[in-house]
């Protein structure tokens, strides 16, 4: 019996791919991923803005509360163990702040800090009237932020 010879069979095309194919891909990845980043980094900062608007319309209700139990809005402090509330947002992307109190009213606000500083709305206010506000370092307007 004669040894066996193998048979040697070209490789089939089309099995894997070249090197420009996936120089492509990876092309074609990177400008999807350039192109969806500045709406993500826009998403998030609108997200981290609910923290700053929910944190001082919890604010003003506990300064309302206050104003019921003693008749003023004055000597109501943030923070500490005396505090109505906590001086930072939940987040913690916000710093609150009473900007202004007497006997019949208040100004507070809400600074970004950290990541979120820099935010195009920069500092929201708020006031017992209900009016809400940005500062005039704000690049949008007031509703556009408290929407």
């Amino acid at each position: 019996m004669p040894p066996r010879t193998r048979i040697l069979r070209p490789r089939a095309a089309g099995r894997g791919f070249t090197l420009i194919e996936l120089v492509i891909v990876v092309a074609m990845v990177a400008i999807l991923a350039a192109a969806s980043y500045p709406s993500y980094h826009s998403y998030v900062g609108r997200t981290r803005r609910a923290d700053a608007k929910q944190a001082l319309l919890e604010l003003a209700q506990r300064l309302e509360r206050y104003y019921t139990e003693r008749g003023t809005y004055a000597g109501a402090t943030l923070g500490g163990s005396d505090g109505i509330y906590p001086n930072t947002s939940s987040g913690g992307y916000y710093t609150l702040s009473i900007a202004s109190q007497s006997a019949d009213g208040f100004s507070i606000t809400a600074t970004p800090t950290g990541t979120q500083s820099g935010d195009a709305c920069a500092v929201f206010g708020y006031n017992q009237l209900g009016e809400q506000s940005v500062s005039a370092a704000a690049t949008l307007s007031a509703g556009k932020c408290w929407q």
